[in-house]
């Protein structure tokens, strides 16, 4: 790849940064072998407290050290992945990225009724210290003796409006991937969200979601990279596919679903003849560490999605009220 499609991608690439994610915890209850609801939460809005602080203060340490060592025993999903690689990358270029930020304060906490396991806590945080916008977090407890950890962090779109849920001292019910009375089921709606970010308005799904800010950030960095892509006689791809498995789902007052999860997604570039596909940023340059470059080159990325899935006869679209976005594999092919 020529040094001018090199400085155009890093650019774009760096723009597109900005885009802006020992004991149990809790009550045990008796475990269950199906979903069950209680008449009132088996974590109160006290110990959502500990339990995010316990999280945040192994993410913390890590990103002190900036080392991955011990950061499982906190993290799991795609937030294990995605931080990963943004302590990897901050290893090479000796600061971590400011988007990485997690406040520690919270404005709302969704905590749910069910007391069986796998179970769900979802938090809202206040903005960042600079003004970053807030976090939804996600934090599973996958059994009655394990700890909570934090599986899924999604940056909120500015003026995202996410649907109510009952107080944390009444509680909220978990959903499924497969619920039903929705526009369209929580894992249907990722799929179809996953077409829509690969295709755009050709996707046969267009219809039936929102505009939301990650769409038209992805599709501006795709026209910009294109464009200087043709200019080189090169091309670039990007494909997009739900997680299988990776999802999460809460069931909010008005009928609707909120859902959180994991579209991993693969770019590829490819130089024009004679000519060899560089790494494109500082991040893309950490991950691939000492390859040797050839023509080709794919960036695999982990996105986390939240959106709202709204009640079936709604005539509501669906909308994704926030995202993250993260390189985790840089290769030459």
């Amino acid at each position: 790849m020529t040094s001018r499609i090199t400085k155009a991608v890093t650019a774009v690439l760096a723009a597109a940064c900005l885009m802006t994610f020992a004991g149990c915890e809790g009550q045990v209850p008796r475990p269950a072998v199906s979903a069950e609801h209680t008449d009132k939460p088996d974590v109160s809005e006290a110990q959502e407290k500990q339990i995010r602080a316990n999280i945040l203060k192994v993410v913390n340490a890590a990103n002190e050290a900036k080392s991955v060592d011990g950061l499982d025993a906190r993290m799991s999903g795609p937030e294990l992945a995605i931080r990963t690689s943004e302590i990897t990358i901050a290893q090479s270029t000796g600061a971590l990225d400011a988007k990485t930020n997690i406040p520690s304060k919270m404005t709302q906490a969704v905590i749910p009724t069910d007391s069986s396991w796998p179970r769900s806590i979802f938090t809202i945080t206040t903005t960042t210290s600079d003004q970053q916008s807030q976090r939804l977090l996600v934090m599973v407890q996958d059994s009655a003796r394990s700890n909570y950890k934090l599986w899924g962090v999604a940056r909120l779109f500015q003026g995202a409006k996410l649907p109510k849920f009952a107080i944390p001292s009444i509680g909220a019910q978990m959903g499924t991937a497969k619920d039903t009375g929705l526009v369209t089921t929580p894992e249907k709606a990722v799929a179809e969200y996953a077409d829509v970010l690969q295709n755009g308005s050709a996707s046969k799904y267009a219809s039936k979601f929102a505009d939301d800010y990650f769409r038209q950030e992805l599709a501006k960095l795709s026209q910009t990279v294109q464009e200087g892509m043709e200019r080189n006689a090169g091309t670039q791809q990007q494909t997009f596919q739900a997680a299988a498995g990776q999802i999460k789902v809460m069931r909010s007052s008005d009928g609707g679903d909120l859902v959180v999860a994991q579209i991993n997604s693969e770019w590829t570039r490819q130089a024009g003849e004679g000519r060899e596909s560089q790494p494109a940023s500082d991040s893309e340059k950490a991950l691939f560490g000492n390859g040797t470059a050839t023509s080709t080159m794919k960036v695999t990325y982990v996105n986390v999605v939240a959106m709202y899935v709204p009640p079936a006869g709604s005539h509501q679209k669906i909308t994704a009220v926030g995202a993250e976005r993260q390189p985790v594999k840089v290769e030459a092919l």
